[in-house]
């Protein structure tokens, strides 16, 4: 057991993608294969519960059986937020005492415990990043992620790639021109980073100052919006930020599995011809776990991961070659230059629309009847019996 400990507390304009980001780098050059990472340290008192998810689903980014947290109360407080009874709680909590599995590192019972191996990350430390073009554990400074990514081109270009920007002719987009590093899809999806609060409020943040300001994603770039929880179309919803991501392209296409999985669906057929018979290496940029060459796209041969609200930067920018310290992400209404930074929420300001909105009362309504289904799917042909009548002839079943 590789015992990771976090110290500090996670510093302005940093998400929770930056962190996990930043431990899947560590814990993949440490080598965590076939062993188990526990997070602990008074540093853990300030990650939430959904960024300890976040962090907890990468395990097999970093490599590990799997990435846990110990038990304390905002393990509890997550409980009763989800709709658990007190008694259910209260029995959490004196099992988890009993057993010496309470991590509260302030509690004066608290003893800390002893490990195989030993990590330590301050979270003060942890500054924006992305991962790619090909692996989780690749990762990149937003600040040097434009040097990077001119570095790191060269590798995907042929004698057959094309050097000078592409003409593309729609009849839903109108005309503009593609070129290298342009990026073609920009997916809000996963299962984890789209189930945590604190990112998604951000990245509906993002959107409702973008689109105030009358910034739009070029129209080369695919964009979808697919949560990995029913609960975030609610919420999104009552805090009034889901016009904004409408407006921005990010309309809600699903839940779960998407692009992350390559299930983001056929480029316009114009672009997609347009990058095949010139070679163009085109580029994605997702909120998901994996970004594994051929994973996400056939016509796109880097792939990104970024937080929510960088997918929705990256979509405005429209490419990889960019950097958001010094290019305008475009004008506003009056002329002028706006930059990342200016439509960039506060922690405060997710923070109080996290605290306004989401609720217990949301959980109950959504996992109430999440086994009922609707009429599609009621309406599905059942085969009787107690095993499901397989085909034989599947290799994916064999």
């Amino acid at each position: 057991v590789v015992g990771f400990k976090l110290t500090g507390s996670i510093p302005e304009g940093v998400t929770a993608t930056d962190v996990v980001l930043t431990i899947t780098d560590m814990l993949r050059q440490h080598g965590v294969v076939g062993k188990f990472v526990e997070f602990y340290g008074e540093g853990i008192a300030s990650v939430p519960l959904a960024n300890r998810a976040t962090i907890g689903n990468m395990s097999p980014e970093f490599g590990s059986t799997c990435g846990i947290f110990p038990i304390d109360d905002v393990t509890l407080d997550y409980l009763r937020l989800t709709g658990r009874s007190e008694e259910q709680v209260a029995l959490v909590k004196a099992y988890a005492k009993a057993n010496k599995l309470w991590g509260d590192a302030s509690d004066p019972d608290y003893v800390e415990p002893q490990y195989s191996e030993y990590m330590e990350l301050d979270l003060g430390s942890v500054v924006p990043s992305i991962a790619g073009p090909k692996r989780p554990q690749d990762r990149i400074k937003l600040s040097e992620s434009k040097t990077t990514f001119e570095r790191t081109l060269p590798a995907y270009e042929t004698d057959r790639t094309e050097q000078k920007p592409v003409e593309v002719s729609t009849d839903f987009r109108g005309d503009f021109d593609i070129k290298n590093g342009d990026v073609a899809i920009a997916s809000i999806t996963s299962c984890t980073n789209t189930s945590n609060p604190s990112v998604m409020i951000a990245a509906g943040l993002i959107a409702r100052n973008a689109h105030a300001k009358g910034l739009k994603p070029k129209p080369w770039v695919k964009t979808s919006l697919a949560p990995g929880s029913q609960v975030v179309a609610d919420y999104l919803k009552a805090a009034g930020l889901q016009d904004d991501l409408d407006a921005l392209g990010y309309q809600l296409v699903g839940f779960g599995c998407a692009t992350c999985i390559g299930n983001s669906g056929p480029l316009l057929p114009e672009i997609s011809e347009a990058i095949n018979a010139n070679d163009l290496t085109v580029t994605s940029v997702l909120s998901g776990n994996r970004n594994f060459e051929g994973r996400i796209s056939p016509d796109v041969k880097m792939n990104y991961l970024a937080s929510p609200p960088l997918v929705i930067a990256y979509a405005l920018a429209g490419t990889m070659d960019f950097d958001f310290e010094t290019q305008p992400l475009g004008k506003d209404k009056d002329g002028n230059d706006v930059y990342l930074k200016d439509i960039w929420p506060t922690n405060e300001e997710v923070a109080a629309v996290v605290d306004g909105t989401v609720n217990r009362e949301m959980f109950l309504k959504d996992y109430a009847s999440v086994f009922e289904g609707d009429r599609r799917w009621k309406g599905l042909d059942v085969p009787e019996g107690e095993l499901f009548t397989w085909d034989e002839n599947s290799t994916y079943v064999r």
